[in-house]
């Protein structure tokens, strides 16, 4: 069995965040969760998260500066960056993906967070069909 890929999900909207870690849970994910950034970077320098999802707009630590954090910290990590203002998100970011709050179904986010991890493993090694295949002599 696969071992379960952690995500931290922090979003100062304590419905949205419940709603987002239901989510991912429900498809096998181990989620962590936090309703604001300087707590999210505490558990991120624990260790062990493979995603995070932050929302943009929260008192004290804003999940731009968060996610400039964390990447700083550790830059192969997936980031995603959710927000309900998008006319506020004119700022360049290091997320590696934006998301406006309400535009996206679930199904999206899902598919966009699992090919970010899959990016974050690597590509897989290249099957080398010869070396698979036995060398028969010819049959003469």
């Amino acid at each position: 069995m696969k071992p379960k890929k952690t995500i931290l999900c922090v979003d100062d909207n304590e419905q949205s965040l419940s709603i987002r870690k239901v989510l991912l849970e429900t498809r096998g994910y181990r989620v962590l969760s936090s309703n604001n950034g300087q707590l999210a970077l505490e558990m991120f320098r624990q260790g062990g998260i493979d995603l995070v999802i932050s929302d943009l707009v929260m008192p004290g630590l804003d999940g731009s500066k968060l996610i400039e954090q964390i990447k700083s910290i550790s830059p192969q990590t997936p980031t995603v960056l959710i927000s309900g203002r998008v006319k506020l998100y004119d700022q360049e970011t290091v997320a590696d993906l934006f998301l406006p709050k309400g535009m996206y179904e679930p199904a999206e986010l899902l598919e966009r967070i699992r090919l970010l991890l899959v990016r974050k493993r690597g590509p897989k090694r290249p099957f080398n069909l010869a070396a698979r295949t036995p060398q028969h002599p010819a049959v003469a």
